[in-house]
């Protein structure tokens, strides 16, 4: 296994089996979409993903690979939509869509959250579905990522079945009818996934949750497990499961399991909301634990609105207040106050949404982040760093370009749009906690702006590793999740500028890379504990009277105590369409410079950022995140903690 020393130094990479490979050329036919390629050194996509590891990714989070319901096995069983033919359509056009529409249920594609058997790899993804092939290929497709120095996170989807009763594909309530499954006080079964809830609070299927989950680790040295609605299980399911995990050692059973993280989706609705049940594994119920919990908090500060908001609603990144677009999201007024309440939730995600943390709030008054509000609840929530899975995108909802294809003014010319990808990428990597990618997101991916790419087949969701497309203008996306939004998505998709060039996905890999070579380069940017990112992490250019925009972060350290190379580093984070200039009269007469990455960036925006030591003053240009560092004394010849690579 690649070397972990805490789990915030994790940096995840969440992928689709499937998404990998299936375009990849230099993987045979066959192995295409499978495990089996990930057993392929010499393929595009495992250069690529050696490339991001050697920056600074040490997981990959595969979606559902366990058995899933909704993908015929054998290849010769699934139907097939021409590419070529699709490629001829518009690229407004519905055709795609309609074409993937007619055989979704009978292709190769599906996300995979339809669990049918817990235990057993996914058949489609082997080369032979029968037999033992299917665990073989599992074993070796992780055995080929952990040479390739990363480590195999697994979406697990314990929280509901793909049937129930007499359905085919029923499971549990064939084995015991009524007791696997969560029944409603009129005695049916709940659905509010979507799909048939477990019950996981009755002992047998807390049982058969924890049995599951070590036989991954045990058997296929799953390196951690990414759950599903995780706040449909409760606190204690989570807790047992932490503590069977831990039992596990190298001696005994060829895994240390005090190595294996957990982190889920704390949200909180259904028939269990409010612990209506038990105490659920929700955001605010699991601090303390050290099991993770994705934050909408930064994810909706950074792109705006949230995902059940108008698509267009502005965020920080994006234009809110300083680069409005067409729609109507109130008063200039307005978007200011609404900027600066976004800001605020950015900086406590930054300082990874630490409930104990203080800072100067919009109004001016000095707070603890769990007195910010986030939509009637608190924005701070977390006891310890490794709790916040800090991310913007996601295999939900729209990619983060797709974001800024709806989100930026219409005229904003493509360079500035990939530099908004960018600072959206910067924020996630370069604060506390731990740090979640959508595949591609390195490579400005796009769906054509869909919203919910479960069953929209290989056409939307495939990714290239030879950059040569992002997927942007196949097609209008599936009428089934998207039609009310067509009048908005036609014209832009027509729109022969918002269509990358290859170079600007080359650019934004570029930059990604950049800014996780950072994040390794300190210590400081991966705190491990509350107090640690107390004493050491601070705000400026807070309070009402703040530059809109911009969000100016320093990791101070004067003792060394966890960076002995670098006392102060300032991150100014400006996401305004203009040079800032910045004075910070604690930096004053200290030779700090811009972080050695970034004097070598690939960006030759980023490297004209500048801090004159004698006015205290930073200069940075616009839609850019810069990074100043200061180097200790030479006579300190003590050795540093940092991993840098620099």
């Amino acid at each position: 296994k690649p070397r972990l020393r805490a789990p915030e130094d994790i940096a995840i990479y969440e992928l689709h089996v499937r998404d990998f490979s299936i375009a990849d050329p230099m993987v045979r036919p066959e192995e295409r979409g499978t495990f089996q390629a990930f057993s392929r050194p010499f393929s595009r996509g495992m250069r690529h993903l050696r490339k991001l590891a050697q920056a600074g990714i040490s997981h990959v989070h595969l979606l559902p690979s366990f058995d899933f319901a909704t993908v015929p096995e054998r290849r010769e069983d699934q139907m097939v939509v021409d590419q070529e033919v699709l490629a001829t359509y518009a690229p407004d056009s519905e055709e795609q869509q309609a074409a993937i529409a007619a055989v979704k249920d009978e292709d190769g594609f599906n996300w995979g959250y339809d669990p049918w058997h817990y235990t057993v790899p996914e058949g489609s993804y082997s080369t032979d579905p029968d037999g033992v092939t299917r665990i073989r290929e599992f074993r070796s497709m992780v055995r080929g990522l952990n040479r390739s120095g990363l480590r195999v996170v697994m979406d697990v989807v314990y929280n509901h079945t793909n049937s129930a009763g007499q359905n085919d594909k029923s499971v549990l309530d064939k084995t015991v009818p009524g007791y696997y499954h969560r029944l409603s006080f009129d005695g049916l079964v709940e659905t509010s996934s979507c799909c048939p809830n477990t019950a996981s609070e009755h002992l047998m299927m807390e049982k058969l949750l924890i049995d599951s989950v070590l036989t991954w680790a045990r058997d296929y040295k799953v390196d951690g497990f990414r759950f599903d609605l995780m706040g449909h299980h409760s606190k204690a399911n989570m807790l047992k499961l932490r503590a069977a995990l831990d039992e596990l050692t190298w001696w005994r059973d060829g895994v240390d399991g005090s190595e294996i993280y957990l982190y889920g989706e704390g949200w909180n609705f259904g028939e269990v909301a409010n612990n209506a049940r038990f105490e659920q594994a929700t955001q605010a119920n699991m601090a303390g634990t050290g099991i993770g919990t994705f934050s909408d908090r930064l994810r909706d500060g950074v792109r705006g609105g949230n995902p059940f908001s108008p698509i267009q609603e502005q965020g920080f990144i994006n234009g809110l207040y300083y680069d409005p677009n067409a729609t109507d999201q109130g008063t200039p007024a307005d978007q200011l106050g609404n900027l600066l309440h976004r800001s605020d939730w950015i900086r406590i995600g930054l300082a990874g949404d630490l409930a104990e943390y203080e800072l100067i709030d919009a109004d001016g008054n000095l707070v603890r982040a769990d007195q910010v509000d986030y939509f009637g609840q608190q924005a701070g929530y977390t006891a310890d760093p490794q709790e916040n899975i800090k991310y913007v995108a996601a295999h939900d909802n729209e990619t983060l370009f797709d974001t800024t294809q709806l989100k930026a003014p219409v005229s904003t010319a493509m360079d500035d749009r990939v530099r908004i990808q960018n600072l959206g990428n910067s924020i996630v990597a370069l604060g506390q906690g731990i740090p979640f990618f959508h595949a591609g997101q390195e490579m400005l991916r796009s769906k054509s702006m869909d919203r919910d790419s479960f069953n929209s087949g290989d056409w939307f969701n495939q990714l290239d590793f030879s950059f040569r497309t992002d997927n942007w203008g196949h097609g209008l996306p599936t009428a089934e999740k998207n039609q009310s939004q067509w009048p908005i998505m036609q014209p832009l998709l027509a729109d022969p500028s918002l269509d990358p060039e290859r170079g600007d996905l080359r650019r934004a890999f570029n930059h990604l890379r950049e800014v996780l070579r950072i994040r390794k380069s300190s210590p400081l940017f991966r705190l491990r504990s509350t107090d640690e990112v107390r004493s050491h992490v601070r705000f400026h250019n807070t309070g009402p009277g703040q530059q809109p925009g911009l969000v100016v972060m320093s990791l101070q350290d004067p003792w060394g105590e966890i960076d002995r190379r670098h006392p102060l580093i300032v991150v100014l984070i400006n996401a305004g369409d203009q040079e800032v200039v910045f004075d910070l009269p604690e930096a004053a007469s200290l030779d700090l410079d811009l972080h050695p990455v970034q004097q070598r960036s690939s960006d030759p925006i980023v490297r004209t950022s500048s801090f004159d030591p004698d006015a205290a003053v930073f200069e940075v240009p616009a839609r850019t995140t810069a990074v100043f560092w200061a180097e200790a004394d030479e006579d300190d010849d003590s050795d540093s903690d940092s991993d840098s690579d620099d």
